[in-house]
């Protein structure tokens, strides 16, 4: 599992329109990757719409941000056009991108245990290190602190 300080490995997952998104498409820039459950649940919904109402800011602070769950592309397009969202979000169907953020995790819900990604936000400097990881997310006021975090990098 990654820890603070470190470099984040690179990485590449696929994006709507075959796009294929890499980590280093970001060198120069800082980073928000957020991880969620699922497109078009509720929690998802409002942390997607959330950093979309933010995006401008997070433009004015050289930073870019990104997406992922283990949904597909095809419901990645339809969950993007629907919020109209401006940032890609990409599909690690395979959950290898989220194992190696340490957010695929067992969970339980109503007495139910399955595996699936723990929402959790990640910030990346210019030079591609983890310098702030937020865990088990709570999606109210969760953006306005991610942009506190950075303007403090």
């Amino acid at each position: 599992m990654l820890e603070v300080g470190q470099p984040v490995p690179e990485f590449s997952l696929p994006a709507v329109g075959g796009e294929e998104i890499k980590l280093g498409d970001y060198k120069g820039k800082k980073l928000v990757i957020y991880f969620y459950p699922k497109d078009m649940t509720p929690g998802c919904t409002q942390q997607a719409c959330d950093f979309r109402d933010s995006e401008s800011f997070f433009a004015t602070k050289n930073a870019a941000v990104i997406g992922i769950s283990a949904d597909d592309v095809q419901s990645h397009e339809k969950f993007g056009a629907k919020y109209d969202l401006p940032f890609p979000l990409l599909a690690d169907t395979d959950h290898v991108v989220s194992e190696r953020f340490g957010v695929w995790q067992l969970k339980k819900n109503f007495g139910k245990e399955y595996e699936g990604i723990v929402r959790s936000t990640f910030l990346i400097d210019e030079e591609g290190r983890l310098v702030r990881e937020w865990r088990k997310v709570k999606v109210e006021g969760h953006v306005d602190e991610v942009l506190r975090s950075i303007d403090e990098i």
